[in-house]
């Protein structure tokens, strides 16, 4: 079972930036395609975006896309997300989940795909 933990959560004002970071642990971790997902409270869960093993291809929210990069470092066993132009409606709980999954990469941004999942980092964006 994979390890995940994440981090760089904070509150900041609308058109702020943050980047989040997520350390795996327990498995190779060259091997898993890796997700951000995010839930915000009485909504369901949604995917932010996903990343191949090799970290050469991504896939976006439309509502993220040209605002949210997702990178990686396998090097440092190292998920990323930086986040620009925050909105209000991007306040949630962000989660980092890996899956050693190798279907399609156009399924990667399913959340069913996954199967090990971090505790999450909050997120709040002010008006």
């Amino acid at each position: 079972q994979v390890q995940l933990v994440e981090s760089g959560g904070d509150s900041v004002q609308a058109g702020g930036s943050l980047r989040l970071s997520c350390v795996a642990s327990g498995y190779t971790f060259s091997s898993l395609r890796m997700g951000w997902f995010r839930q915000a409270p009485g909504k369901e869960r949604e995917a932010v975006a996903a990343i191949s093993t090799g970290g050469n291809v991504a896939d976006y929210a439309a509502s993220v896309k040209g605002r949210f990069t997702i990178s990686r470092d396998n090097a440092k066993n190292s998920l990323y997300l930086q986040m620009n132009d925050l909105k209000p409606e991007d306040t949630a709980m962000y989660y980092c989940a890996a899956t050693p999954w190798g279907g399609p990469l156009s399924q990667m941004m399913q959340p069913e795909n996954y199967n090990s999942w971090g505790q999450g980092t909050q997120v709040t964006v002010s008006s």
